[in-house]
């Protein structure tokens, strides 16, 4: 039997954060561009393929080679971030699909109640913005809403683990890319000071199957190093 490896840890927004909802049906007045909402709760959320996508993209930017995948194509990336995150591809008249050993979940804000004590009721925030024509000089104000700084995100990740020989060199790549999310940024506007996020409290546990100790001892150390 296949075995299951669940990472938890925890997302805290250092920078306001925007991950896009839906902008149909505003009315007059209203954000331009609102963030993504848990229906259930009303709560800001990050989705598991915001960042799933983001450390795929960091991570390919890092191990790709340009020479052979210029135009970052998915099914040409690195063979270790294909055989971490998975792809599809067509392969003449057969379709090749090998599945992502990582399952990401939706988080939603966590700490609202801690936010309320220091007076903030809902953890977002509008930021007035404006974009300039260069060509005109006109001047187009916009509104966004950002997750404020100090939101934490619960972070929930499944590994499968398909062969055990495989997994610290999954987990070495894992935890680069979060590294490398620690110098970036999640969300839209990174380059305008958005999005700057932590990742810290990594813990991995086996949920489902048996994985060898001394296997997941060293799973877990290197989860914890660069990170707080």
């Amino acid at each position: 039997m296949k075995a299951k490896v669940e990472i938890t840890g925890k997302i805290t927004v250092l920078t306001g954060m925007h991950i896009g909802g839906s902008e149909a049906f505003s009315a007059i007045g209203a954000i331009d561009s609102p963030v993504i909402r848990d229906l259930f709760s009303g709560h800001p959320m990050i989705p598991g393929s915001s960042l799933k996508g983001k450390l795929r993209t960091l991570l390919a930017e890092t191990h790709n080679d340009r020479e052979k995948n210029p135009g970052n194509r998915i099914e040409l990336d690195a063979p270790e971030i294909k055989r971490l995150f998975g792809y599809s591809n067509a392969d003449g008249e057969k379709q090749k699909v090998h599945k992502s050993r990582l399952i990401f979940t939706d988080m939603v804000a966590e700490n609202t109640d801690e936010l309320r004590e220091y007076g903030i009721n809902f953890p977002t925030e509008v930021k007035y913005e404006n974009t300039i024509n260069r060509l005109t000089g006109v001047a187009m104000p916009r509104q966004i809403e950002r997750v404020i700084r100090g939101t934490v995100f619960p972070l929930r990740i499944v590994y499968n683990v398909e062969k055990e020989e495989e997994m610290t060199a999954d987990f070495q790549l894992l935890r680069e890319g979060f590294e490398l999310l620690r110098y970036d940024y999640l969300g839209g506007h990174g380059s305008r000071g958005y999005g700057r996020v932590q990742v810290s409290e990594l813990k991995a546990e086996v949920c489902v199957g048996d994985v060898e100790d001394q296997i997941l001892t060293t799973c877990n150390q290197i989860l914890k190093e660069g990170l707080i």
